[in-house]
C-alpha cells in the first residue's frame, strides 16, 4: 500500500459521542446532501429539528434521500434546492435564491466533493478537483457570507480530509494546467480547505461566525467510484478499519452543535475533537497567497 492509502487507514480511530443538542428555529445548508456523510448529516440535524436545505446538483437523488429523511425523522421543514458547484452560474443563482428566500441561516456545512477523478475542468475552466472542492465553495461561502453575518451566533464548515497532508500549494500551476496527479490534485483541494477555514477565521473575528475544517475518517462512501481497482479492493480489504457514512459524519454533527468551540474558529477537527495539520496548512503567508489567488480566479473581492 502506498503513502497515501496508509495516511488514510492510520487516522480511522472513532470516538463516541452524543449530544442532546437542539436545532428548533435553526437553518442549516448541507451541499451534496443526498449521498453519503452528507445525507448523514442532513439526517441527524433534522432530527434535532432544524430546517434544512440540501444542496444539491442531482435533484432525483436528492428526492429520494429526502423522502428517507422526512420518513425517518418526521421533520417536514426539509428542501431541495439545485447547486452545482462545478458552475459558478449555479452557484450564483443559487446563493440568489437563498439570499431573497431564507430570513437566516445558522449553519453552513460546505460538504460535497469529489475525489481523485481522471483530469477534467469545470464549466468555468478550473481543474475540477480545485473547482468543486474549493474554488466552488469558496465562491459560495462569499456569496452568503452576509446573510450568515445577520443569522450570528452561526458556523461555517468545512470538509477538508487527511489528504491534506499528501502535497503542498502548487501556486504555479494550481490548475494542474502544466501537470496532473490525481493524488496530488485533490490533496491540494484539501490543503486549501483547511487553509481557506483558517484564513476566513481571521477575517471574521468579532462577528459572531465560527469556522472549522474537518477530517471525517475513511468513509465508505462512493468518493472511491474514481479510483484504480487495486485501490477499489484494498478499500474492502480494509472495511474494518474505516468508517460507516454515518460514523463518518460525526465529526461533522460535532463542529456543527457542539456548544463552546467558539474559542476554536479556525481549528481543524478529527474524530470529534481538534486535531494537528499539517505545518503547511498552518502557514498564514501561504493562506493569503491562496486566498487572493482564489479571488483572482473567481473574479471577486472580499473588501
Amino acid at each position: 500500500m502506498n503513502l497515501f492509502m496508509y495516511s488514510f487507514f492510520v487516522s480511522v480511530c472513532c470516538n463516541h459521542w452524543s449530544s442532546e443538542e437542539r436545532l428548533e428555529g435553526k437553518t442549516v445548508i448541507i451541499t451534496g446532501a443526498n449521498t453519503g456523510i452528507g445525507k448523514e448529516t442532513a439526517r441527524d440535524l433534522a432530527r434535532r429539528g432544524a430546517r434544512i436545505i440540501m444542496a444539491c446538483r442531482d435533484l432525483e437523488r436528492a428526492e429520494e434521500a429526502r423522502a428517507e429523511i422526512l420518513e425517518d425523522t418526521g421533520n417536514e421543514n426539509v428542501v431541495i434546492r439545485k447547486l452545482d458547484l462545478s458552475d459558478t452560474r449555479s452557484i450564483r443563482a443559487f446563493a440568489e435564491l437563498i439570499n431573497r428566500e431564507e430570513k437566516q441561516v445558522n449553519i453552513l456545512i460546505n460538504n460535497a466533493g469529489i475525489m481523485m477523478c481522471p483530469y477534467s475542468k469545470t464549466v468555468d475552466g478550473f481543474e475540477m478537483q480545485l473547482g468543486v472542492n474549493h474554488l466552488g465553495h469558496f465562491l459560495l461561502i462569499y456569496l452568503l457570507l452576509d446573510l450568515i453575518k445577520r443569522s450570528s451566533p452561526a458556523r461555517i464548515i468545512i470538509v477538508a480530509s487527511v489528504a491534506h497532508t499528501w502535497t503542498g500549494l502548487h501556486l504555479d500551476d494550481i490548475n494542474s494546467e502544466k501537470s496532473y496527479d490525481t493524488m496530488k490534485a485533490y490533496g491540494q483541494s484539501k490543503l486549501a480547505n483547511v487553509l481557506t477555514a483558517r484564513s476566513l477565521a481571521q477575517r471574521l473575528q468579532g462577528t459572531g461566525v465560527s469556522v472549522f475544517s474537518l477530517h471525517p475518517g475513511v468513509v465508505q462512501s462512493d468518493l472511491w467510484r474514481h479510483q484504480h481497482q487495486c485501490i477499489q479492493v484494498a478499500v474492502k480489504i480494509f472495511r474494518i478499519f474505516t468508517k460507516t457514512t454515518v460514523e463518518g459524519a460525526q465529526t461533522t454533527i460535532y463542529c456543527a452543535v457542539e456548544p463552546g468551540l467558539e474559542s476554536q474558529s479556525g481549528g481543524y477537527f478529527s474524530d470529534c475533537a481538534p486535531a494537528r495539520c499539517s505545518r503547511t496548512a498552518s502557514d498564514d503567508e501561504l493562506a493569503q497567497k491562496l486566498w487572493e489567488i482564489s479571488c483572482s480566479m473567481l473574479g471577486i473581492s472580499w473588501e
